[in-house]
């Protein structure tokens, strides 16, 4: 699973071998201080950021990966983790493990894709929906669309501006591939993030301004220091023994790695996190997603200056991080990586189709 470290990154067990020492390679080489390559160091763009590996103290024969939490910045993240290519296997695997992989969706060598989880924040009943591989194992030609289109869904509307934002990323990710033949990806995925609490606005009344209003929970300790808390993940606490203790992500853990066996088996505890909320009086809160039946008829018309006759460049695009994660079957090449593009050009046709629709 996936464990948070005391300073905001996150630790990603390394699998056994040859997996585990291949992704690690494979970080290594695109992280290299000495690195000169144009298409590595702009790869570096779409990966989460990585800080070499870990070990607890107590298990110093135990390595992580010491890697970016992306979804850190987020008060709501939403997150879906979507398989790319037309192979889940590798060109070394096995004839069992082949048809073990092609019988699991044999849709992926179709569509290029496999939708393996996601976790929605639906605004409306202030509520998380969770769907694991066997959601996206279920979707078909015909239903693809539908099910991918439920992340982007707050439970009032279908966010538009983060499918968008979605698809300018996922191309520039392709753009990537159509001009590097290094490298070949498979049973990888993109990590989509964006925030789930619609982008709120405060109107107050009497003079129709517009200031944004973020919140962002805390979560206080026992001592009193104050700790930044996450939805996802659960931070791990350095005892008076040293001995660290770990919480697994119940969220991030499924979709930031493929492997889903937890490696070692530890007692895990759970910070207790108090959430304290401030609202202001005589402040009409909205959102770019609230529709015309949630609102008060007095507010209407004040709404109305603000949305309509505001200047685009004033307007804030959708918050969305998509990541290139898992990269335990990554081969050097020479061609282009023509399974992976073929999935990411068929998952932006879906995109495309929900944003129009």
């Amino acid at each position: 699973g996936i464990l948070q470290h005391p300073d905001g990154t996150v630790l990603k067990q390394l699998q056994p071998p040859p997996r585990g020492p291949r992704e690690q390679e494979f970080y290594n080489k695109v992280y290299d201080s000495d690195c000169c390559d144009s298409i590595l160091l702009e790869l570096r763009e779409y990966l989460p950021k990585y800080f070499g590996v870990w070990s607890p103290p107590t298990a110093p024969n135990d390595t992580y990966l010491k890697l970016e939490d992306v979804t850190r910045k987020f008060n709501k993240p939403c997150i879906m983790d979507v398989k790319i290519g037309q192979k889940s296997y590798d060109p070394y695997a096995s004839a069992e493990k082949i048809q073990q992989q092609v019988s699991k969706y044999p849709l992926m060598e179709e569509i290029g894709f496999l939708v393996l989880g996601m976790r929605v924040y639906h605004a409306s009943s202030d509520s998380y929906e969770t769907q694991n591989q066997h959601y996206g194992r279920r979707l078909t030609k015909e239903t693809v669309k539908d099910g991918i289109s439920k992340f982007f869904h707050s439970g009032y509307c279908l966010r538009k501006d983060v499918v968008a934002a979605s698809i300018q990323k996922v191309e520039k990710i392709l753009e990537w591939f159509e001009g590097q033949t290094q490298l070949n990806f498979y049973a990888s995925s993109l990590l989509f993030v964006y925030e789930g609490s619609c982008q709120a606005t405060t109107v107050r009344l009497s003079d129709v301004t517009l200031a944004e209003k973020r919140r962002v929970p805390k979560g206080l300790l026992a001592d009193g220091d104050v700790l930044e808390y996450n939805n996802n993940i659960h931070v791990i606490n350095s005892t008076e023994n040293g001995k660290i203790e770990a919480s697994v992500s119940k969220g991030l853990s499924k979709f930031y790695a493929l492997h889903k066996k937890a490696c070692s088996k530890r007692h895990h505890s759970q910070l207790s996190l108090k959430v304290e909320n401030s609202e202001q009086d005589n402040v009409w809160k909205t959102s770019t997603c609230i529709t015309q039946e949630h609102l008060n008829g007095n507010v209407l018309p004040q709404l109305e200056k603000v949305f309509y006759h505001m200047p685009a460049e004033t307007k804030e695009s959708a918050n969305v991080e998509v990541r290139m994660i898992d990269f335990a079957h990554v081969f050097p090449s020479n061609t282009k990586d023509e399974g992976y593009i073929y999935g990411l050009k068929n998952l932006i046709t879906v995109l495309q189709n929900i944003l129009d629709n």
